[in-house]
C-alpha cells in the first residue's frame, strides 16, 4: 500500500508542470543580444553605468561592439592604445554579459589606400599582430583581467572579422571577396594559434548575402571561419527566415552544414516620417515594436533547425536625427534633443526576452532565471 502511495505520489510530481520560477529557457544563455555603439562608445559619457545597468535587466545576455584598429593603434604599429575598449569591456563583465569584438577600420599608416576608411589594410601581417594583442589583452589569460581582479573575468574567445566587406563603405577593394577571404584566412590562423579555443566570426554579410557567401566560398575561404554572420535587413521579419534558408542550402553545397550561423545585426528602424528611408526595413515606432516581438519569435522558432545560434538588435542606443540615416531610429534607448528615452520597441524586447529565458521575477534577479 505505501509502495503505491509513493508510485502515484512520483507520478503527480511528475506530472505537474513547472512552477514559473523554474521555467526552462527556451534559448541558451547569450542568445539575445545588441549591439553597443554611438555614445556608448564615449568614454566620458556621463550615463553609461545608468545604460549599462538597464540592459542586464532588460534581457540583454551579450554585446556586440566595434574594435575600430584606427583607434587602437591610431599612430602605428607599435603602440596599442586599450583605454576605451577596457572601460567598456569591463563594464560588460561586471553585468555577466560577454562581449563579441568587430575588428575592423584600418588606420591610415596600415591601409592600402591611405585617407580612405574604407580601405583594407596593406599587409595582413599588420592585422594578424593587432589580433595577437587583442587576445593577449581580452583572452581568457588576458591581462585585463590580471589587472582587475575584482570583476569577474569574461574571456573574449570568438571575434568577428570585419563588418559587411561585400560593401564598398567597408571595404573598398574590388572584386572584394579574394581579398577578404586572404585577410580572413591569416586572421583565423592567428586567433587560433593565439587562442586554440577562439572561435572566428566570419563578418556580418548584408543585402545579397548567398551571393557574398558563395563568393567567400569561390575564394577559397571554407576553412577560415568557424560561423556565418549575416545582417537580414529585410522588410517583413519572416524574410529573415528565408533568408536564414538560402544561405543553409549555400552552406550545404559548399560542405559547410555544420557551422552555425549568427545573425549580428538585426533591425527595422523607425525613420518613416523622419528621415529619409532605409529601403522598404525602414518603418514607424510602432511598426519596430511589432516587426522586433515577431522578428525575435520566429528566429527562436527555427533556433534549432537552422542552428541560429547568436541574434543581436541593432542597436541600444542611437541618438536620433544626427545623421540623415533612418538608423538614428534604430535604439531601443534614444537620446532624443539631450534627453534618453525608451522606444517603444523596448517594452516588447523585455517581454520576449523573458520569457524565451524563462523568467518569473524581472530579468536582473539572475536566481529566478535558468542558466
Amino acid at each position: 500500500m505505501r509502495a503505491t502511495a509513493t508510485f502515484v505520489l512520483f507520478l503527480v510530481l511528475l506530472l505537474t508542470p513547472a512552477s514559473a520560477s523554474a521555467a526552462d529557457r527556451l534559448v541558451p544563455r547569450g542568445w539575445l543580444g545588441v549591439t553597443v555603439d554611438g555614445p556608448l562608445n564615449d568614454p566620458g559619457y556621463a550615463h553609461a553605468a545608468g545604460e549599462w545597468d538597464r540592459m542586464a535587466s532588460s534581457g540583454v545576455e551579450a554585446v556586440r561592439t566595434a574594435f575600430y584598429w584606427h583607434s587602437i593603434q591610431p599612430t602605428g604599429p607599435e603602440a596599442f592604445d586599450f583605454s576605451v575598449k577596457d572601460q567598456l569591456v569591463l563594464a560588460a563583465a561586471k553585468r555577466g554579459l560577454g562581449v563579441l569584438p568587430v575588428v575592423h577600420g584600418t588606420p591610415a599608416w596600415a591601409a592600402l589606400n591611405p585617407g580612405d576608411p574604407a580601405s583594407p589594410p596593406r599587409d595582413a601581417a599588420d592585422f594578424a599582430r593587432l589580433l595577437t594583442a587583442l587576445v593577449t589583452r581580452y583572452g581568457p589569460n588576458g591581462s585585463l583581467w590580471a589587472e582587475h581582479p575584482e570583476v569577474v573575468k569574461q574571456p573574449i574567445r570568438a571575434w568577428q572579422i570585419w563588418n559587411e566587406p561585400n560593401l564598398m563603405r567597408y571595404w573598398n577593394v574590388a572584386p572584394w571577396a579574394p581579398s577578404y577571404a586572404a585577410l580572413l584566412k591569416v586572421a583565423h590562423r592567428t586567433l587560433n594559434a593565439a587562442d586554440p579555443g577562439s572561435t572566428t566570426v566570419l563578418a556580418g554579410l548584408p543585402n545579397e548575402s548567398w551571393k557574398a557567401l558563395q563568393a567567400l566560398y569561390d575564394a577559397g575561404a571554407r576553412a577560415s571561419f568557424d560561423v556565418v554572420a549575416l545582417h537580414p535587413y529585410t522588410g517583413k521579419p519572416k524574410n529573415v527566415i528565408r533568408i536564414v534558408k538560402i544561405i543553409r542550402r549555400v552552406m550545404e553545397r559548399n560542405k559547410g552544414a555544420t557551422r552555425p550561423i549568427w545573425l549580428t545585426e538585426l533591425s527595422w528602424p523607425a525613420g518613416v516620417g523622419k528621415t529619409k528611408q532605409e529601403g522598404d526595413f525602414s518603418t514607424t515606432d510602432s511598426g519596430q515594436a511589432k516587426r522586433l516581438e515577431l522578428g525575435l519569435e520566429l528566429i527562436a522558432q527555427a533556433r534549432r533547425r537552422y542552428r541560429l545560434d547568436r541574434v543581436y538588435w541593432y542597436t541600444w542606443l542611437s541618438t536620433e536625427g544626427i545623421t540623415s540615416s533612418g538608423f538614428d531610429y534604430s535604439g531601443l534607448r534614444r537620446l532624443r534633443a539631450g534627453t534618453l528615452v525608451d522606444a517603444p520597441a523596448l517594452a516588447v524586447f523585455r517581454r520576449v526576452a523573458r520569457r524565451l529565458q524563462g523568467c518569473a521575477k524581472p530579468l536582473g534577479d539572475a536566481r529566478r532565471c535558468r542558466t
